[in-house]
């Protein structure tokens, strides 16, 4: 194969691969962009009006919903609009009507529409509960047309490159075997001693260059050694410029690490701030079943006050009776009087009022002290301590106070049984340990309807302390076992579980370096058990 065939294949070859990559690249990176351009447009596009439009959807304002659709439909390229209710009826709608007539179905990927229109949606919720939701259509047919056009010139364009290479392949083959054959016959004639070589030396390109090393070698390896030299210069100035490379990029790499480590600490602390929420949101369900229980202490605490108020109304009122009594009366004066006092005495049932009167101020006591108890269970539960807190403490009691805190709120729909054994003491955050057991207990009580059971139990097994929180509600299904456990998955209607609280249980069984098991059967009830390590205490 001659040099000039091998030359027009090799750079045609080499121009098609990188034809083929670089229009590949590109046509790639237009349609990445302008689907990416249109999804976000689409969804900013849906999450504005949403929120634009909440007000009108709460408060039912269905001329101001008609006018805002009306007014979205003047973006250029959108098909549709509406707006549903909860249960899907449309508030309002404007644009073509075939669209408008059509199945909703969300399209997630640009790239995988076939109906020319890209369908999103976004709700309208406010505090956590949903009050309809926005959808809208895009047409694409603009931007699947301009890409379609893009193909096409782009191989057009490529084509007629492909000629162009081929026609200056073949003439700079041409040129360069031409020159080349003529640097040959010099090479031969020098071969056989004929150092009298004529060649044309004109020109600036590299051919020329060559002859002119084969007219002046000495020039030549003199010129090659100073370049040689040249060359070593430059490699210990990269060398120099490399080993400033790699400082620079060290000094990121450190940059980058102190990031990181800025950004696990970011995570805990919203770690702990989730587990705080979630406490909060515990204490909020047990809020009106302590308001409860704390107003009957209150009452009959006032109650006995008042009482004891009328009560110390007698007592003055004898007092001044007896300081009334005149030493210096006459003996017959003074009987006549103390028969009196005890006359009135009599009337005033003095007996009945002196027992009543210890038994308000027991009952009072006993009232207050029940009110401590309450509130300082509850601050000691909502207290929020620092994940680094730790110390020894027995889990039997952290169950005892995290029932009288959900005293209330089990007593009228389940009987709540502890067999609490034994046990030595675990190295943990008390606070913490108590959300988890309070989560259990409240999930327990909710999957019951009526007459439920729940069942605490506490022991140690082989190297571990143990706590069983069992139920006999309604169970939870097999399928959703392996999610029962993942952020935001809940069971429960919207706007009454966060789906926080088993994760966060979770979590923190996982800092404690513990473990969660769960036993379920659908219609029977539910297990959860908790496994702590058991340490030595120094």
């Amino acid at each position: 194969m001659s040099l000039k065939l091998k030359t027009i294949l090799g750079v045609a070859f080499i121009e098609a691969i990188l034809l083929a990559v670089l229009i590949s690249m590109t046509l790639n990176y237009l349609e990445t962009t302008n689907y990416e351009g249109l999804y976000k447009r689409a969804t900013t596009t849906a999450t504005l009006f949403s929120t634009t439009t909440k007000d009108a959807v709460i408060s039912y304002d269905l001329a101001s919903l008609d006018a805002f659709s009306s007014e979205l439909m003047k973006n250029p390229d959108l098909v549709y609009v509406k707006v549903l209710n909860p249960d899907g009826q449309i508030f309002a709608q404007a644009g073509e009507q075939k669209y408008l007539e059509r199945d909703f179905i969300e399209d997630i990927d640009v790239s995988m529409i076939n109906d020319g229109v890209f369908d999103v949606r976004a709700e309208i919720s406010e505090g956590g509960q949903f009050f309809g939701e926005i959808r809208i259509g895009i047409d694409t047919s603009g931007l699947t047309q301009a890409i379609t056009e893009a193909r096409y010139w782009s191989a057009t364009i490529a084509f007629g490159e492909m000629l162009l290479v081929a026609l200056f392949s073949y003439i700079l083959g041409s040129y360069l075997t031409n020159r080349l054959s003529k640097l040959r016959e010099a090479a031969n004639d020098i071969s056989h001693d004929n150092m009298d070589i004529k060649l044309d030396a004109k020109g600036s390109d590299e051919v020329a260059e060559v002859a002119q090393a084969f007219i002046q070698m000495s020039s030549r390896l003199r010129q090659e050694s100073e370049r040689r030299t040249a060359y070593e210069k430059e490699l210990k100035s990269l060398n120099s410029t490399l080993e400033m490379r790699v400082e620079r990029r060290t000094a990121q790499l450190r940059d980058n690490i102190v990031k990181l480590e800025e950004m696990n600490e970011a995570l805990k602390q919203t770690h702990a701030q989730l587990i705080q929420s979630e406490k909060m949101a515990s204490i909020g369900t047990l809020a009106a079943g302590v308001a409860h229980e704390i107003n009957n202490p209150v009452g009959y605490v006032m109650s006995n006050v008042r009482m004891l108020s009328e009560y110390i109304e007698f007592y003055r009122e004898a007092i001044s009776k007896i300081r009334a009594l005149d030493i210096h009366a006459s003996e017959s004066e003074l009987i006549a009087s103390i028969e009196s006092m005890g006359s009135w005495f009599d009337e005033q049932d003095i007996e009945f009022i002196q027992s009543d009167t210890l038994d308000l101020v027991k009952d009072t006591v006993d009232g207050t002290e029940r009110i401590r108890d309450i509130v300082s269970g509850l601050k000691e539960f909502s207290h929020s301590s620092p994940d680094t807190v730790m110390q020894f403490a027995n889990l039997n009691e952290a169950i005892e106070r995290t029932l009288k805190i959900a005293h209330n709120e089990l007593k009228y729909k389940s009987k709540v049984v502890t067999k609490l054994k034994d046990i030595p003491v675990v190295e943990c955050n008390v606070g913490q340990i108590q959300q988890v057991l309070l989560n259990l207990v409240i999930n327990a009580n909710h999957s019951i309807e009526e007459n439920g059971l729940i069942q605490i139990q506490s022991g140690v097994l082989g190297s571990e302390v143990f706590v069983s929180v069992r139920d006999n509600g309604c169970g939870i299904p097999a399928e959703m076992k392996k999610k029962i456990f993942d952020p935001f998955f809940t069971t429960k209607e919207v706007g009454k579980g966060t789906g926080l609280g088993l994760s966060i249980v979770y979590g923190i069984m996982k800092d404690h370096k513990g473990r969660i098991d769960l036993e379920s059967t659908p219609g029977k009830g539910t297990k959860f058990t908790l496994y702590f390590p058991v340490q030595s205490q120094l």
